[in-house]
């Protein structure tokens, strides 16, 4: 079985021993930030509503795909450590791929929550009962797990024969195929239209539904009314911005051969930085989660 080698970020031992503290604080933060929102959404009864729901599992999301990633790059920094099976790579393709297709469709579903919650607040309840939201997620997951799967039954018919030195810190779809001695348009097509698939689907809710909650706000006379409602999507507006402008540029591209290290530095913000920010972006400007947080501080205290 062929082993792979991951080149890192830096050869620089100084460099990489600054990154090792600076990811690793990063990490800690995002496991912290990620449970904490995941247990508020399970114990605090103010939380139990549609939005935290999606919430939570955009935060078991941001987790898992940063887990995926960040402990290896930690060993390669710290370590040195940059070898990797093939089946480990194979893995780390598959589940990194099937979080990040899930992370893009659940920040959609929290886009069509707000548009609701928005324009039909009357009818909110009964729109997104909890049975409605339980299937929508369903769904996400299961769309990510086969998209995923289908990219991943491609590469796995490649032929890796020369050198096996992937230039990243992790496997990922533009460098592995650039190892590949045989023919991989095919890949190159399915992975372009299973990315196009899904962000595609995703970037078209995002906006149908700000589309309509902008009119719908328009139609608002109260200044105080129309603050109320851009405070409450800011959240998630910050965090798609983020995302998919990252993502967008890594794989929306007319072909996976061009991998450069500007590539490098735009993947470590969306696997180990963009985790970490979107518990603190949701808990900086939520009136509600931080009153919850409150809560359960109290609580803890009163209980010690």
């Amino acid at each position: 079985m062929c082993r792979f080698v991951l080149l890192g970020l830096t050869d620089n031992n100084h460099l990489q021993s600054f990154l090792f503290m600076i990811f690793f604080l990063i990490y800690i933060l995002t496991i912290v930030g990620n449970i904490n929102i995941m247990l508020l959404v399970q114990l605090a009864a103010g939380l139990q509503t549609p939005m935290y729901f999606f919430l939570s599992h955009l935060s078991f999301s941001d987790l898992c795909y940063s887990t995926v990633i960040t402990p290896k790059l930690l060993d390669i920094l710290i370590a040195g450590n940059t070898s990797l099976s093939y089946n480990a790579c194979m893995l780390q393709l598959i589940l990194f791929s099937v979080f990040g297709s899930l992370e893009s469709l659940i920040l959609a579903l929290m886009s069509c929550d707000r548009c609701v919650a928005v324009s039909r607040p009357l009818l909110y309840p009964c729109i997104m009962r909890t049975s409605v939201c339980r299937q929508l997620v369903a769904c996400c997951y299961t769309v990510s797990i086969m998209t995923s799967l289908l990219n991943a039954s491609y590469v796995l018919r490649l032929s890796f024969c020369g050198p096996r030195n992937i230039h990243h810190f992790y496997c990922d779809y533009p460098p592995l195929l650039k190892l590949a001695c045989s023919d991989t348009y095919a890949n190159e097509l399915v992975l372009l239209s299973s990315v196009a698939m899904v962000s595609g689907i995703s970037v078209v809710t995002i906006m149908a539904s700000y589309g309509y909650i902008i009119y719908t706000v328009l139609g608002i006379r109260s200044t105080s009314g129309r603050y109320k409602i851009f405070y409450t999507c800011s959240s998630h507006l910050t965090v798609v911005t983020m995302f998919y402008g990252t993502i967008l540029f890594m794989y929306l591209r007319p072909s996976v051969q061009y991998f450069s290290e500007q590539d490098k530095v735009v993947a470590v913000f969306y696997t180990v930085v963009i985790p970490a920010l979107n518990p603190i972006i949701y808990s900086l400007r939520n009136k509600e989660l931080q009153a919850a947080v409150k809560k359960m501080i109290r609580r803890i205290c009163i209980q010690v």
